[in-house]
């Protein structure tokens, strides 16, 4: 599938870009970033025309230090502008709980995270694959006055404890997703040990098992073909990319896997595709200069 064509048969806005920096890219950084910067951070995302914003975590504070402020950076934010979601990151109902307790409109979305690796997730999650989805329905249900729920598919593409993931683990973990009430489903690259035929295999395939669902891809750049994958995707149907400022983030449960995709790098490639994303990359740039100011440290 060609970009117009991909267009043409968009389940999202086209070229949706969804900035999990804030998020999966600071929560591997040791030194706390301070929450006013994390505010200025986001902000300055909004003004380079990101409207999908994952900004922070529910999760327990004692296993992600860094996010333990999730409530005071939402808070902070105050009005975001309109058009603007803003999404977190939550693990268990305690997760939901905290995150009803903020007062921020704009966080319209929670994202949930399973893998299809049984040995990443109890590494991950600290529980088996079956317990984390039995926990999704009770999720589901405290989520529903509020906010729509994200389900995110880890390690889909390979896993370096377990290796290959076969697709039926994939479609095991999207229908009990699906079952549970969550309406969007990402596809999650980890390990970035996927490559661009297996992602767009995996893709085609999820739409043939599931017809109509709202599919993203987040994509990690361990082994330099992220933007190959994301190409693949894209091709394949897929209208919402993750990724980060900077190429910044990794997985902490995940030996040597390097950050996300790189947002500019991203953008940059959809802009010469032909895919609207509404990001201007000047001021895209000014983030990736803020941020690294911020850690003191080179990013992408």
């Amino acid at each position: 599938m060609n970009s117009s064509n991909w267009q043409q048969n968009q389940l999202a806005t086209p070229g949706t870009i969804r900035e999990v920096g804030a998020r999966d890219g600071l929560q591997n950084e040791k030194v706390i970033v301070p929450t006013e910067m994390k505010i200025a951070l986001i902000k300055r995302f909004i003004d380079a025309g990101i409207t999908a914003i994952e900004v922070t975590s529910f999760m327990s504070p004692r296993a992600v230090p860094q996010l333990a402020d999730a409530g005071e950076v939402l808070e902070g934010l105050g009005d975001p502008g309109p058009g603007v979601v803003l999404s977190a990151l939550v693990g268990n109902a305690k997760g939901v709980r905290r995150a009803l307790d903020t007062k921020q409109p704009a966080l319209r979305e929670l994202a949930v995270v399973v893998s299809a690796s049984e040995e990443h997730n109890r590494a991950n999650l600290n529980r088996s694959v079956e317990e984390s989805l039995r926990g999704l329905e009770e999720i589901c249900r405290l989520a529903a006055d509020r906010f729509k729920v994200r389900g995110t598919v880890s390690t889909a593409f390979g896993c370096p404890y377990q290796k290959e993931i076969k697709p039926e683990e994939v479609f095991r973990v999207i229908e009990a997703m699906l079952a549970a009430g969550i309406v969007e489903i990402t596809l999650g690259d980890t390990a970035g040990m996927g490559e661009p035929g297996q992602v767009g295999k995996l893709i085609m395939g999820v739409r043939e098992q599931f017809p109509g669902v709202s599919l993203a891809l987040h994509l990690h750049d361990t082994r330099g073909r992220g933007l190959q994958n994301a190409r693949a995707g894209i091709e394949a149907g897929v209208t919402i990319m993750e990724s980060s400022v900077g190429g910044l983030g990794g997985c902490p449960f995940i030996p040597g896997a390097s950050g996300n995709v790189a947002t500019g790098e991203l953008v940059r490639m959809m802009h010469q595709m032909g895919i609207d994303t509404g990001v201007d990359l000047d001021r895209l740039q000014e983030c990736q200069l803020f941020l690294r100011s911020v850690l003191d440290k080179k990013t992408v």
